[in-house]
């Protein structure tokens, strides 16, 4: 093998200089070898320049690396980055008398690390001990390995994991390691289920693993790690019970709590966002209320203790800590209103209950010091009688203990009731109203109120009789309000009685339209009853019923319709004669009706005189009309003639009867001349016919084959087409393509239109003509003489006028003249 080929094969395989050659001149180098290579390799061949003659090497050789007198370094052994990671040499020339003649230089070897070293834990045993219910994820231990391998590698990158937990108890891993720390913590399920009285210990078998555990050729090791479960003392303390309104210095301490381990930082959150938080806490854990409670404006109190490390960060889930305000007898009783009114019929029965007084008490429900006892101490007035009333000692409940009460004796009674707890007494007020009973009937102040006649056409809303009944009860109460009941002769509900109810008069009021050929005489009866019902014993009789005659008079009406909008649909193309509709109408006297159309402004239907039947009498167009309206008129024959109206709507359904069109008419279509490259233009198609769910979908085509080898047309969408050239030999000229658009439709029309297109010269992108090109435009000779012409006119006006002007005023001095020759002088 050639020098050359070994210099390239030591490339390959060794390392390399920092400017990638195999050698050169003496000057600074620098070289990186991977450790571990063979011995005899070369690394640089250094030339020398006369009159040097031989090399000679110094500095950290370590006896590896030698250079011979031809200027070959090499390295003779291999090489260990663990025992130096950077050799720093020195290289020299010498003359042939040993003398220096260039340099020294320096040359750098860095040996390049490969994995030749497994990681090594620090203790082979390692022993924890966590307490149940710590923080998830906060490590409690930590195992540590090295490795010689140099850690910016991936060589020296370690990955730590738990191989084995023992015992593993519902196959669930209580414990987790963070692989770049070594760190162990518990998991959210070992932060729960630990429980040192179930298992108080637990073994671990962890690994570590260079290469950062994603090579097949990495090194591992593992040790054993045993860990301790501890008892958990942070936990919530059991539920305070606080004496409202104590007496005793502040703060009193009412509970404590305490972290695991000492140094944690306590503090309390109340999660309520109280206006007032009575509470505090000390770094002992001890938890104090600062100032007196009071139960009515708070009973009860949640909220949590918090353990925090120096950094601020929570070593477990807050305590719930629970106040509960024990109540003491400091609320007097309070009464429910400043009177409470009551009422009771006056022949209320003895031992009957007439009512409650609920007073209230802000202590504690259900304890004693709310416990409530109730006494009359006073009724006002005392007739006929004291001692009328009676309340229960405990339910505040109301009774009649003597007698019946009589209105006329007194209408009010107003008692005093005592109410009290066991330290405090409250007055209370009550009202008993004594109201009337309801033991008269209403009484009509006639039992027939005779014969009424209306014609059939009387408004509705109107009064045609006012009736009047009396009743002896209490005025405005409920036991003499009168409400008036049509009780026969009104089946179809056409009559209606509003109630004065100051006067109790009744107005009977058509609620709807009498009709003379339905029911032509009415015998009403009306029924007078009051909303509060009669007492036992009391009933309604004749005296509180009245009757009256309603004789209904016949009135002339139009025609009725059965419907006042009739509607139909018909396809546009239907034949003439062809029934597209019927409308009928009844006359209320049983006359005969003759029908007519009026509003066919297209003379499209006509109506049959006698049947109502609609027939069309011309051919119909949807284009020029979808939605056709027109009034049936029905018209009594005889009588008086009189009519009514209704419409009738017909929809004309489409069929395919327009053929396609250009949506506009387009006039400016143009390609520049001459022409550079093909062109193209769009155009749009559309049709009068109905726009279907699926839109319109055209064909386009050239109309004239012949025009195939110039003109092109594509089809851009169902609507839109491009007119395209097929070269550019065209002349400056107007180009008139025939264009053939079909529809598709059923049937299937087209229609072949003409698009006019332009070649003429261009400026600025638009199409220019000469004036004198241009109809209707003279030449610029002819307007140059027409303009000569229009001048001359205008001079030779202009001259007469000056001159006409001159001889006035000459004249006009003459005579001024001949004035002042014959004119006296006066003084």
């Amino acid at each position: 093998r050639t020098t050359q080929e070994r210099h390239w094969h030591w490339y390959m395989t060794t390392g390399y200089g920092q400017e990638g050659k195999f050698s050169g001149p003496l000057k600074p180098m620098e070289f990186s070898i991977f450790e571990g290579q063979e011995p005899s390799q070369p690394i640089f061949q250094f030339k020398a320049n006369p009159p040097a003659v031989t090399f000679k090497l110094t500095g950290e050789t370590d006896g590896i690396f030698q250079i011979q007198s031809d200027g070959l370094l090499y390295h003779n052994k291999s090489l260990d980055r663990e025992t130096r990671a950077v050799h720093r040499l020195q290289v020299s020339a010498l003359d042939a008398q040993g003398n220096t003649v260039e340099g020294p230089v320096p040359v750098t070897i860095e040996v390049k690390d490969i994995n030749d070293n497994r990681p090594v834990f620090l203790q082979q045993h390692y022993e924890g001990s966590v307490r149940q219910n710590s923080r998830p994820g906060k490590p409690f231990i930590y195992v540590n390995a090295t490795d010689l391998d140099d850690p910016a590698t991936l060589n020296g990158q370690l990955i730590y994991q738990i191989i084995m937990q023992l015992p593993k108890v519902n196959n669930v891993m209580y414990f987790q390691i963070n692989n770049q720390t070594g760190g162990i913590s518990l998991t959210p399920q070992g932060s729960q289920e630990l429980d040192p009285l179930k298992n108080p210990s637990y073994k671990l078998l962890v690994s570590v693993e260079d290469m950062g555990g994603l090579s097949e050729h990495s090194f591992t090791d593992s040790v054993h790690v045993d860990i301790t479960v501890k008892e958990n003392i942070w936990k919530p303390p059991e539920p305070v019970e606080i004496e409202e309104n104590s007496t005793e210095p502040y703060p009193i301490k009412i509970t404590q709590v305490q972290w695991n381990d000492p140094g944690a930082l306590y503090s309390l959150v109340d999660k309520e966002n109280s206006p007032r938080f009575p509470f505090s806490i000390d770094q002992k854990g001890d938890i104090y209320v600062t100032q007196p409670l009071d139960r009515e404006e708070k009973d009860a109190y949640v909220f949590y203790a918090v353990a925090r490390d120096e950094q601020g960060k929570s070593l477990s889930i807050p305590l719930k800590i629970q106040v509960k305000v024990k109540d003491i007898n400091d609320n007097p009783p309070t009464c429910p209103s400043p009177v409470t009114v009551l009422e009771v019929q006056e022949n209320e029965q003895i031992g009957s209950s007439i009512g409650t007084l609920t007073a209230h008490d802000m202590d504690e429900q259900d304890t004693i010091n709310s416990v409530l006892e109730y006494r009359i101490v006073d009724q006002t007035p005392k007739v006929p009688q004291d001692g009328l009333f009676l309340v229960q000692e405990f339910s505040g409940i109301l009774q009649l203990v003597v007698q019946s009460l009589r209105k006329w004796d007194t209408p009010q009674y107003n008692l005093t009731i005592e109410v009290s707890d066991r330290d405090f007494k409250t007055l209370c007020f009550v009202q008993i109203n004594v109201i009337d009973i309801n033991d008269q009937i209403p009484i009509f102040e006639k039992s027939d109120y005779g014969n009424l006649t209306f014609p059939e056409d009387t408004a509705v809303g109107s009064v045609i009789l006012t009736i009047q009944a009396t009743d002896a009860d209490e005025p405005h109460t409920g036991s003499s309000k009168i409400l008036y009941r049509i009780t026969q002769g009104d089946s179809e509900g056409r009559l209606e009685i509003e109630t004065d109810p100051q006067t109790n008069t009744g107005y009977v009021k058509l609620k709807k339209p009498l009709d003379f050929e339905t029911v032509a005489i009415h015998n009403i009866v009306v029924q007078a009853e009051n909303p509060e019902p009669l007492v036992p014993g009391v009933q309604y009789n004749a005296s509180s019923s009245t009757t009256f005659r309603l004789t209904v008079t016949d009135v002339n009406e139009a025609p009725q319709f059965f419907q006042q909008v009739s509607e139909a649909k018909v396809s546009e193309a239907v034949a003439k004669g062809t029934k597209v509709g019927n409308m009928t109408a009844k006359d209320p006297e049983g006359l005969d009706v003759s029908y007519s159309l009026r509003g066919d402004k297209r003379g499209w239907l006509r109506i049959d005189p006698a049947t109502g039947e609609i027939f069309s009498v011309a051919l119909l167009d949807r284009e020029a009309e979808s939605l056709y309206r027109v009034q049936v008129v029905a018209t009594e024959v005889g009588g008086s003639y009189l009519s009514s109206t209704a419409q009738f709507h017909l929809t004309l359904t489409d069929v395919n009867d327009n053929p396609p069109r250009l949506v506009k008419e387009y006039t400016g279509l143009f390609f520049c001349y001459p022409p550079k490259a093909p062109g193209s233009l769009i155009f749009e198609a559309t049709d009068d016919d109905e726009l279907t769910f699926r839109g319109r979908h055209f064909t386009f085509s050239l109309g004239s084959e012949s025009l195939q080898k110039d003109w092109e047309v594509s089809k851009i969408n169902g609507t839109h087409a491009r007119l395209s050239t097929k070269h550019t030999g065209f002349e400056e000229r107007v180009y008139n393509i025939p264009i053939r658009i079909g529809d598709g439709g059923r049937p299937p029309l087209e229609r072949t239109v003409s698009l006019p297109v332009t070649f003429c010269k261009c400026v600025e992108n638009r199409c220019f003509q000469p004036a004198a090109r241009m109809p209707g435009i003279p030449p610029v000779g002819m307007a140059v003489g027409i303009l000569l012409a229009t001048f001359l006119v205008i001079g030779i006006i202009l001259a007469v006028m000056f001159f006409r002007m001159k001889r006035d005023k000459g004249q006009h001095n003459a005579e001024s003249a001949q004035a002042s020759e014959t004119k006296p002088l006066r003084n």
